[in-house]
């Protein structure tokens, strides 16, 4: 997996991330820079200069800051794991489940909320719809390093394994209760529907209720992401306040 831009690198290497091979551009020492160039020589991690060219090439978005990382791929965790663990810190559980996102730039920031509100994690489908990929990494400006996602073969068997594990899934739709009349104390997942098409009908009707935001302009809906955010802090917010 190619791994590009500052923030993204200096992440994956505090994270303690398997990094294979270091690029960063000849004559580009910016301080940050230097602390990536210290961090990942501290970790024994081959580091090869090279011209802006070679690192463009390289660079599948071409904003590689002056610095690519080289890594393996990424490690899905497992559902069950993610459970037990908040179990074990006396957490509340806070998921996010994403019901057909297909679009990298907004798993991305979806990650990268999950980190700043310090989700238990992200779920996943294996099938219809994208997985932590190079783009996705850049755009959470290195929270993939920080963030658990799960990988589920059905978006459904998740919602009911969480369910009996005592977890309240709400999903984000329309035509639901406004979501700052709803709890979402305790342990809770989000479930955020895809571009275009939403929730999934069944995903839904399994769902413990359904909750939307306000929209009071002529566009009906918000981009995944964006709703993300809203949702995630709202529930932060509650939590926050007793």
């Amino acid at each position: 997996m190619i791994i590009e831009g500052k923030n993204a690198v200096n992440e994956c290497l505090n994270a303690g991330t398997t990094v294979e091979k270091l690029y960063v551009q000849k004559g580009n020492f910016a301080d940050q820079l230097n602390r990536i160039i210290a961090l990942a020589r501290k970790q024994g991690i081959k580091v090869t200069f090279a011209d802006k060219e070679t690192l463009d090439k390289l660079s599948p978005s071409s904003k590689h800051q002056g610095v690519i990382a080289v890594t393996t791929e990424y490690t899905y965790y497992e559902l069950e794991d993610l459970v037990e663990g908040a179990r074990e810190r006396g957490e509340d559980m806070l998921f996010i489940i994403l019901d057909g996102v297909e679009d990298p730039h907004n798993l991305g920031a979806v990650i990268r909320v999950a980190d700043c509100a310090g989700a238990t994690g992200v779920i996943v489908p294996k099938h219809r719809g994208t997985g932590v990929t190079d783009t996705v990494v850049r755009v959470s400006a290195g929270a993939c390093a920080h963030v658990k996602v799960a990988k589920v073969t059905n978006v459904n068997d998740a919602i009911r394994y969480l369910k009996d594990n005592g977890v309240f899934v709400f999903a984000a739709d329309m035509d639901g209760e406004s979501i700052y009349k709803t709890n979402l104390k305790g342990n809770v997942a989000l479930v955020i529907g895809g571009e275009g098409s939403g929730v999934h009908a069944l995903t839904r009707k399994l769902s413990d209720g359904i909750v939307s935001l306000p929209l009071y302009g002529k566009v009906n809906s918000l981009n995944a992401s964006v709703a993300t955010g809203i949702v995630v802090y709202e529930a932060l917010r509650q939590r926050n306040n007793g």
